[in-house]
């Protein structure tokens, strides 16, 4: 009796992710970056310098239930000489119909900017879903370390 309980909650298990997986949705984003240099943490402080810059990268979107998924990324973000990949694992929530919601955390690897070129920072971003392939999204990204830079980027997410 055990093992065919086992196999019943196991083929259910299987059955639920391989239907959640036929939802899956890969994408590309990109748009426009601005970062804030001289920021304290968590503060804009008095006069942060702002830089523009680009990013651009892929994405999958990963439903866990209806108006719940996973959304892990990778980009590249440039600007000027100053260049890093930027890897969220987002919580993504409709709010409401075509409005979502994202927040988690997010990897950095800073290839020139610091010693240290590991560092983990906290995204929050909204996203509107335009059409059924297209979102425009906003996202802020808050370094928690003294000399980490904040940005804020506006950009569009194509679903393939």
């Amino acid at each position: 009796m055990k093992p065919i309980c086992g196999l019943l909650i196991l083929s259910l298990c299987f059955t639920h992710f391989a239907h959640a997986q036929s939802k899956t949705d890969f994408g590309i984003k990109g748009g426009v970056n601005l970062t804030f240099y001289k920021v304290t943490e968590a503060s804009f402080g008095d006069n942060p310098e702002v830089g523009v810059g680009y990013y651009g990268g892929l994405f999958v979107d990963i439903p866990i239930e209806n108006s719940l998924s996973i959304q892990p990324e990778i980009l590249f973000v440039g600007l000027h000489d100053f260049k890093f990949l930027n890897a969220p694992i987002y919580l993504k929530y409709e709010a409401a119909e075509r409005f979502y919601l994202l927040i988690g955390p997010s990897m950095n690897y800073f290839f020139d900017f610091f010693s240290n070129k590991f560092k983990v920072r906290a995204d929050l971003s909204v996203a509107y879903q335009l059409t059924d392939a297209l979102d425009i999204h906003m996202k802020y990204t808050l370094g928690f370390e003294e000399i980490t830079p904040n940005g804020l980027f506006l950009g569009l997410d194509f679903r393939l």
